[in-house]
């Protein structure tokens, strides 16, 4: 039948979905599959986030692979924890090297902004620690859709087809040619409903899988990433892989009207999150959908993104400590300078001293936030021969400027824009929240965190309500649904206030919370693009 699977003039609804034993929330029906097909083998929410997350690289290679980054926030018998797995920049670059060879800054693309991805090594170190199903096991399901193939999703089919038209455009060297031997091999990109194979990602997928990602920093994978580098005068080494080890490390919070909301600590961008969170619970705010509630959300957002951008980086590198911009005496500060108009924010100075997430949770309380990237949709354009792996372009965040908090080092951590969520109370887990998308990230957790504790939408309407998006000064997009007489009511109010066309603009989230008492768990999934949630 000949229909546009991208066309849908009526209004749908998806309602929130209710389990007991086990639930998966992704961006793609076959990963969030896949991840509940662990959890009838007897695993529990680790596995299932560690299966989910290897299918994702298959099934949604528009934004991440197995050469991306990955967090996660882990709540397993009560406790939380936090994994940092975002790779180091290569240890033989630096930014004398790149400015000998004519750069003014990071590109975009090819071997300069590679860095050495830390996917991989989280999925075994997560299972290592916490997992109860064999490793080789959770890769079952991705290692099948890449060999016996799978039919491509809209929103999938969408983006594949946007960036080939794009790649076709400006890859012109050498480097990217396997980019379309692999993504593109006749000469155009798959469609809607097509089936897609990827032999090169099941055998990458089964060498990860049968040495626990040994073999991508010690081993074959590591060989051949090596030689491609070395063949195009790259950077990264083998050396730089076989150093590589993710971080634990303790997730940061701050209580927000008796909620206390979780986010990996820099290098990631998750602070601006609860910055902004700090800045708005000096608020009451009694009704969703007025202007005010938006203009005020926006603001706190452009005062908190201004400062993360002037100060987050690798935490080591940072002038200023996580303590300091989570302080309520600098919330205090920062909400001083919100008026009625819309201002144009400059970092303040607080005392010194294209990603793909999921949700999974067990019937045992066990509950996962996870999320990796390629950082922007394909990455950087390189591709390991036969491998699948597409290397993240992760290292364009770095500056080229050696004053500035997050210039380029051999062997640092850029600001990372990915980061999952988490929601407690009481010491309880409510449960795994996240919107990917860039920068919108921390201003999507900002907008379904009030969903859901301002303003008592359940899992699916907190993601289904309009957002919108702070770009630079008083730029701010808004999605197509956003309400015509808000947008000109912030208008009058000093915001520059642009319709986008597309929704995907604006992030995809995916929740899952638990009732404390009964254990039922209520999730949503994102309604911009192919969202899917698996339950037990």
């Amino acid at each position: 039948m000949n229909f546009d699977s991208m066309y849908y003039p009526y209004a749908s609804r998806r309602n929130a979905v209710y389990s007991k034993n086990g639930m998966v929330a992704t961006s793609q029906p076959l990963a969030a599959e896949a991840g509940i097909e662990m959890i009838r083998k007897g695993g529990n929410a680790v596995d299932a986030a560690i299966a989910t997350a290897a299918a994702l690289t298959v099934v949604e290679p528009t934004s991440n692979g197995i050469g991306s980054d990955a967090f996660a926030i882990v709540w397993v018998d009560g406790k939380i924890h936090g994994l940092n797995a975002s790779g180091y920049a290569p240890q033989n670059i630096s930014i004398d090297k790149l400015k000998a060879e004519g750069y003014e800054e990071v590109p975009t693309f090819g071997k300069v902004p590679v860095t050495v991805p830390g996917t991989p090594a989280a999925w075994a170190e997560l299972s290592e620690r916490f997992g109860v199903l064999p490793f080789e096991d959770l890769f079952e399901p991705a290692i099948r859709y890449a060999e016996d193939g799978f039919p491509l999703s809209p929103t999938l089919a969408f983006h594949w087809e946007s960036a080939f038209k794009k790649f076709k455009e400006i890859f012109k060297d050498e480097i990217f040619e396997n980019w379309f031997k692999t993504f593109a091999p006749e000469g155009r990109a798959p469609k809607a409903g097509e089936m897609w194979k990827s032999p090169g990602h099941a055998r990458g997928l089964r060498e990860i899988a049968t040495s626990k990602a040994k073999s991508f920093y010690s081993g074959n994978l590591a060989n051949e990433i090596n030689q491609f580098f070395k063949e195009h005068d790259g950077y990264l080494t083998k050396e730089d892989l076989e150093t590589y080890q993710p971080q634990w490390v303790d997730p940061i919070k701050v209580n927000y009207r008796g909620y206390d909301v979780w986010e990996i600590p820099p290098n990631g961008q998750g602070i601006i999150a609860l910055m902004a969170l700090n800045i708005l619970k000096g608020y009451e705010f009694t009704e969703k959908d007025s202007v005010d509630t938006y203009h005020k959300q926006i603001e706190a957002i452009k005062l908190a993104f201004t400062d993360g951008l002037e100060y987050i980086t690798q935490q080591d590198h940072m002038d200023v400590s996580v303590e300091q911009l989570l302080s309520d005496a600098y919330a205090d500060e920062r909400r001083e300078l919100i008026g009625d108009k819309a201002l144009d924010p400059t970092p303040g100075e607080p005392q010194r001293g294209g990603t793909v997430y999921l949700s999974t949770a067990d019937g045992d309380g066990n509950m996962v936030s996870f999320i990796q990237s390629n950082y922007m949709g394909f990455g950087s354009g390189v591709v390991i021969p036969n491998t699948g792996i597409a290397m993240q372009n992760r290292g364009h965040t770095f500056q080229l400027d050696e004053q500035h908090v997050n210039a380029l080092k051999p062997g640092k951590q850029t600001y990372h824009t990915i980061i999952p969520g988490f929601l407690t109370k009481d010491d309880q887990a409510v449960g795994p929240f996240g919107v990917m998308g860039g920068f919108m990230q921390p201003q999507g957790h900002v907008q379904v965190i009030m969903n859901t504790i301002d303003f008592a939408l359940n899992p699916q309407a907190s993601l289904d309500a309009p957002r919108w998006q702070w770009m630079k000064d008083k730029v701010v997009h808004v999605d197509p649904l956003f309400p015509e007489h808000l947008a000109q009511a912030l208008q009058r109010r000093g915001h520059v206030i642009k319709r986008s066309l597309y929704h995907s603009e604006f992030g995809r989230g995916q929740i899952i919370w638990r009732d404390p008492e009964t254990g039922v768990l209520c999730g949503g999934t994102e309604p911009r693009t192919d969202g899917h949630i698996a339950v037990l």
